[in-house]
């Protein structure tokens, strides 16, 4: 089998795979655990996000959560005023992706190189995260919403059917729905990527100055895939405040954004899959170190234990080092290995034999 016939396969696998996930999970798992994984399936939207700037378009972005802190309070802001999702849905979408197009503007037509990139992004995800910090008191409001600074906006209106306000989507529909938006922004991008546009992008990634003597403008390209992966990024905003019907400023916070450039690490730069088996393996990671410390112990070891981002962070650094491509980019690599080994072995099984 050559290498399309492979990746037809594996695209029919994500498909087949990802829709008995969406189909079975709530008849199978309990409550709590459909919540879990809910949210595990709206960062993996935004890990996507990230994928598509940094890995593709080889753009290091250190503010993805600044797209998806906007997201999320920009769907809060506008339910307290409108009451219908409708609207509300679009607008957390819209507005990420106007403010990427907005900095990445003045980023890439700039020509402002990748290492002030990274520190630009993390500078304005910093801004927005004090900024929203301080609107604590009544006197900060957006009409009918209170920003609430540190204590967030809690009691968020859930979405709605498109212009039917009396029916709501439950936490189950909400399942439903991450996973449905997660395949749905798996396969558009993949399609998106194996459009002309895509493959201009990846020359772009691989070598600006070459892409440029092609005749193409690697400023609009650039700025296209930063504008795409901010409204992605917004759009998880807004499905992440819907599942805890809360927000607050630590969605800017310094820890978000770092995470988001691991999952992307860890499950292989340079793949879709990659990302969001990184995110969910280290959401889940995350959550099963930190259900699982111990409730007392003084020795040495059970401190150990008690403290898991430390035993986490040591997984992680460990795990870059080993794998350096990533996890998918190693499988995928093993792979190959396997079968030139089995073609070489089939060929040699093939030659003559010298007559005795």
């Amino acid at each position: 089998m050559n290498a399309r016939g492979f990746n037809v396969l594996g695209l029919v696998l994500v498909g087949v795979i990802g829709l008995a996930f969406m189909i079975l999970t709530p008849r199978l798992a309990e409550l709590d655990t459909v919540l879990d994984l809910t949210v595990y399936m709206i960062m993996a939207v935004l890990a996507l996000s990230l994928a598509l700037i940094w890995g593709y378009g080889g753009i290091l972005c250190f503010g993805q959560s600044a797209f998806f802190g906007l997201g999320a309070y920009t769907y809060a802001i506008a339910m307290f005023n409108i009451g219908e999702s409708t609207l509300p849905l679009l607008l957390a979408i819209i507005l990420p992706a106007a403010f990427a197009a907005l900095l990445g503007y003045f980023m890439f037509y700039g020509r402002i190189s990748d290492v002030y990139l990274g520190v630009i992004t993390l500078t304005v995800t910093l801004i927005l995260f004090n900024s929203v910090n301080s609107t604590a008191g009544p006197e900060f409001h957006i009409g009918a919403a209170r920003l609430g600074g540190f204590n967030g906006i809690p009691g968020i209106p859930p979405l709605n059917w498109p212009f039917d306000k009396a029916t709501t989507i439950d936490l189950e529909g909400m399942f439903y729905l991450a996973t449905g938006s997660l395949l749905l922004t798996y396969f558009g991008l993949r399609l998106l990527l194996a459009s002309q546009f895509g493959r201009i992008i990846v020359g772009i990634r691989e070598n600006e100055r070459r892409a440029e003597l092609l005749g193409y403008d690697p400023r609009a390209y650039k700025l296209a895939t930063f504008t795409i992966g901010g409204a992605l990024a917004g759009f998880a905003g807004c499905l992440f405040a819907n599942w805890g019907n809360f927000v607050s400023p630590t969605i800017f916070g310094l820890a978000q954004s770092a995470q988001i450039i691991i999952w992307v690490i860890v499950g292989g730069r340079g793949t879709l899959i990659g990302p969001v088996i990184g995110c969910i393996g280290i959401q889940w990671l995350s959550a099963a170190l930190g259900a699982n410390q111990p409730s007392s112990g003084s020795d040495l070891w059970s401190k150990i234990f008690a403290n898991a981002p430390l035993i986490l962070g040591v997984i992680l650094i460990a795990f870059v080092l080993l794998v350096p491509k990533g996890l998918v980019p190693m499988l995928a690599d093993l792979g190959q290995s396997l079968l030139r080994r089995r073609r070489e072995r089939a060929a040699r099984g093939f030659e003559p034999q010298q007559a005795e």
